[in-house]
């Protein structure tokens, strides 16, 4: 999972990056380029099972965050740098709430609601400005060539126009079977799912949950594929010095339920529509990630194209049974393992075993 990290200048988001990546400012050598780092996905579920399995390795999933440089209509217009925005799979747009004397806005002011339309508005002209380029192309195929495919792109980036020029993002554009394969190499910025992360101040992080209610109720009524969530940079950067128990006494001491890194993965994922099937064993524990409402046999195939090819069941069993239990033999005496077939939909925690060919 790639998940672009942007926003405006001063807002947090390189700080937010390095404290969600361990990846530092002096991995940039320019103010327009991306810098590129990898996190482990936290769950307390492997942690569990390795206890059980003693295996020689265990593996977390991942997420690839990309920080780009600050939005603007510079760095949107750069090719290099809108080719890494576009593969990612995400956005994560860091909104400032927080004031401060000594880091100026650029604007003047703090106004997330402004800042959030801006850079709306930013994606939307850069949408544009493909689709223009397009559609000109397509003119003058169209007088060349009869072809239905041609004709049908051409009147799909037409609607796409007409929702740019409005101002709207095309992430509330659902297309589906061709029409969805037919626009999906555009890779369009503003059609990109979109979690808007609030840079609170530290004198608001107790109202933390509160503040992301409020704006929660602001920013999704009528959006679609868009999510919200709360962090505080200044205290998420002081929890990086700490242990783990040093930690967990700091973020009580707010009121706050779990780190950055936790809550903003958990919104990602539901963003996004994914979860987590897990394996088991003294070789490897590890976790999978496959969209919500995958089929064993998809899941299997997350695993290797020959387990999805080859696939004949899967042994499931909840991974608490396994922890219960002390492994497969207990959960098996207890009738807690089953056998499903490829139709059997996954559920967030099964721990698969699969039989294949």
């Amino acid at each position: 999972m790639k998940t672009a990290i942007i926003g405006l200048p001063m807002t947090g988001k390189t700080s937010l990056f390095t404290i969600l990546t361990g990846v530092h400012e002096t991995a940039r050598t320019g103010a327009m380029e991306t810098k590129v780092g990898v996190t482990k996905v936290p769950d307390p579920r492997l942690e569990a099972l390795a206890r059980v399995f003693s295996p020689q390795k265990v593996t977390h999933a991942t997420i690839e965050f990309i920080d780009f440089p600050s939005i603007s209509k510079e760095s949107l217009r750069d090719p290099s740098l809108l080719a890494s925005l576009r593969v990612a799979d995400a956005l994560a747009h860091v909104v400032r709430l927080f004031e401060d004397d000594t880091v100026p806005h650029e604007k003047g002011s703090v106004d997330p609601m402004r800042d959030i339309a801006d850079v709306d508005t930013e994606l939307v002209l850069s949408d544009l400005a493909v689709v223009e380029k397009r559609l000109e192309r397509l003119e003058k195929d169209r007088k060349k060539i009869k072809d239905p495919a041609l004709d049908r792109e051409f009147e799909l980036l037409q609607q796409a126009r007409a929702m740019l020029d409005n101002g709207e993002p095309l992430r509330g554009w659902t297309l589906e079977g061709e029409d969805e394969k037919r626009l999906r190499g555009f890779q369009f910025l503003s059609q990109k799912p979109i979690l808007f992360v609030l840079n609170v101040g530290e004198k608001d992080a107790p109202r933390m949950q509160e503040i992301e209610q409020q704006y929660r109720e602001k920013l999704l009524s009528g959006r679609s594929r868009a999510e919200v969530t709360a962090v505080c940079g200044k205290i998420e950067a002081e929890l990086a010095e700490l242990s783990p128990e040093e930690q967990k006494e700091y973020l009580a001491s707010y009121g706050l339920p779990g780190s950055s890194l936790d809550r903003l993965v958990s919104v990602m994922y539901r963003l996004l529509g994914l979860m987590s099937f897990l394996t088991a064993g003294e070789t490897e524990v590890r976790a999978w990630t496959i969209p919500v409402n995958s089929t064993a046999v998809k899941a299997a195939g997350a695993i290797h194209s020959d387990f999805e090819k080859k696939f004949i069941r899967a042994e499931v069993v909840p991974w608490q049974a396994l922890v219960e239990h002390g492994g497969y033999a207990g959960a098996r005496e207890k009738g807690l393992l089953r056998l499903e077939g490829r139709d059997y939909i996954v559920k967030d925690g099964d721990v698969l075993v699969i039989r294949h060919g």
